[in-house]
């Protein structure tokens, strides 16, 4: 009888020893298999096209991944040449412990601008032209979708939220040379309104 409860406890330590080096040996599989560096481009709305870089952290189930978008580039709006620079950073929350899949993400960003005016009314019926700078600060809110494999693809959806002037004073200068202090509304540019910004965007890149 001694015999047999020694044998069955033997069993049942080599059953769950074996069970436990199972499971080690699948956690290393999933580590083995994430890839916690995407570098890629994206493009949409507010960052037109730019770069995009990720990385998931080792620890904490691999949910967390930090990252950085930037973009520059100039457009012109109703008669205004638009210089922007744009940049974000924050981090994802993965709800899978994969590094990939649905996600949620938290972050600030930095949209900079020179804007110069040009055919400015002016008093007397003169025109001139001007530029003031536009600093807009938000902060991000969105959920999205990436890819896994060695080339991903990402979507986004979210918002900026932040104070946005609806106009700018700036001083125009007119070709004889007169100066005067004006007032234009801010041109257009696609997604951003008064309480913030439209965040939106396709991404694709490498993984490794």
């Amino acid at each position: 009888m001694r015999n047999l409860i020694a044998i069955l406890i033997l069993l049942f330590s080599i059953k769950i020893s074996a069970q436990n080096v199972e499971k080690d040996s699948l956690n290393v599989e999933l580590e083995n298999s994430i890839k916690r560096f995407s570098l890629g481009l994206k493009i949409g709305t507010p960052n037109m096209i730019g770069g995009a870089i990720q990385y998931v952290l080792p620890f904490a189930n691999n949910h967390f991944a930090p990252y950085a978008n930037y973009s520059g580039y100039d457009i012109e709006i109703e008669n205004t040449q638009i210089n922007l620079n744009y940049s974000e950073f924050g981090a994802k929350y993965f709800f899978k412990s994969t590094g990939k899949g649905l996600y949620t993400a938290v972050g600030i960003s930095s949209f900079s601008s020179s804007l110069a005016y040009t055919d400015v009314s002016l008093s007397g019926g003169l025109t001139g032209d001007g530029s003031v700078d536009l600093n807009i600060d938000t902060t991000i809110v969105k959920l999205g979708l990436k890819t896994g494999g060695t080339l991903y693809f990402s979507f986004e959806l979210g918002y900026g939220f932040g104070t946005i002037p609806d106009s700018l004073t700036f001083n125009a200068v007119s070709s004889t040379g007169i100066s005067e202090s004006v007032t234009e509304d801010i041109p257009n540019i696609p997604g951003i309104g008064s309480g913030g910004m439209i965040v939106g965007n396709i991404g694709f890149g490498i993984s490794f």
